[in-house]
């Protein structure tokens, strides 16, 4: 039995020397992943070509477009049709505002509808919708889904120095400079949001022609302006849409395409002629049309297109 303990000794001894040499053969590769994890590890993550370097133009690129597909939200019931409206200076009581833009005392939204789009502005940026916390009441009271919508317009040269040294562009720079007005226009709209007490998850950008406002025939320069706006709403985390349509958008920002949601004015039309506009042959900067608009009876009326009233409460805040 002694002799025997011995030998098994003996050889486990020499067992676990010949161990302790293979363990680099044995274990010093498992530091290094599979070739198949390699790959798995990279394609989770976004890569950049090799030769790509990260973007330090004055100018700010236009984001990703949002995907639809992947909400944050559950999306609603699709319930066809769904009828809204839009309200903002024009509404006020006659005779507010800035000079240039006297409230109109025009009706409110009819009962019928279920959503409304609050206007930030009393025209062009940095001038404030007079009534926007009493239309805000409106809505409460009224329990409808609310949104907001700002124009965005090209600065003047006062604003240009007053706005234009802070944001993501450029300050040195012309483009840069236009870029941190279009940055700020958002922040300051966001601001007015806030004071008045308006809920929404969105912000449509309500980009055409400003009268006294004039955009300029620089087409890169008012591009900038809209983009610095877009970095704006985004950095908030706001969803953003556009309100326009190709005869409006083309003359101020070129063949520009953020591919934003659409929201499509008809104008003075019908119901029938503004749905018309969901198709596709409407699209004016590679986005699919959430809502149409037209108006009638002095009002700015609103309908959902075809299958997109999934995406209200993306858009709607429901009071």
């Amino acid at each position: 039995m002694a002799v025997s303990a011995v030998m098994w000794a003996r050889e486990n001894l020499f067992a676990a020397v010949l161990l302790l040499l293979a363990a680099p053969v044995l274990f010093g590769c498992a530091a290094e992943p599979p070739a198949e994890a390699e790959a798995e590890s990279e394609s989770a993550s976004p890569s950049m070509p090799a030769n790509t370097a990260p973007q330090t133009s004055a100018s700010v690129p236009p984001r990703a477009p949002e995907s639809l597909e992947i909400p944050s939200v559950p999306p609603a019931d699709d319930r066809g049709i769904v009828e809204g409206g839009d309200l903002s200076w024009p509404q006020c009581p006659e005779g507010m505002g800035i000079k240039e833009r006297r409230t109109l005392g025009l009706p409110m939204p009819l009962a019928s509808a279920e959503y409304v789009v609050i206007g930030l502005t009393n025209g062009p940026a940095f001038t404030p919708n007079p009534c926007l916390a009493s239309q805000v009441e409106w809505a409460k009271k009224n329990k409808v889904m609310t949104s907001a919508y700002a124009v965005t317009s090209y600065p003047r040269d006062a604003t240009i120095r007053e706005h234009g040294g802070e944001g993501p562009g450029d300050p040195d720079t012309k483009i840069g400079r236009l870029t941190n007005v279009g940055y700020q226009q958002a922040v300051w709209n966001l601001e007015a949001m806030e004071r008045a007490g308006l809920e929404s998850p969105s912000v449509w950008m309500d980009v055409e022609p400003v009268a006294v406002w004039e955009w300029t025939d620089d087409i890169e320069a008012n591009q900038a302006v809209v983009k610095g706006a877009l970095a704006g709403y985004q950095d908030a985390g706001k969803r953003v849409g556009v309100y326009s349509i190709e005869g409006l958008w083309t003359p101020i920002v070129g063949d520009l395409q953020l591919q934003l949601p659409e929201w499509r004015p008809a104008g003075e039309a019908s119901r029938a002629a503004a749905l018309e506009r969901c198709g596709g042959e409407w699209m004016f900067q590679g986005g699919v049309a959430v809502m149409v608009q037209w108006l009638e009876d002095g009002r700015d009326r609103n309908v959902t297109c075809p299958g997109e009233s999934v995406q209200l409460p993306l858009w709607f805040h429901q009071y």
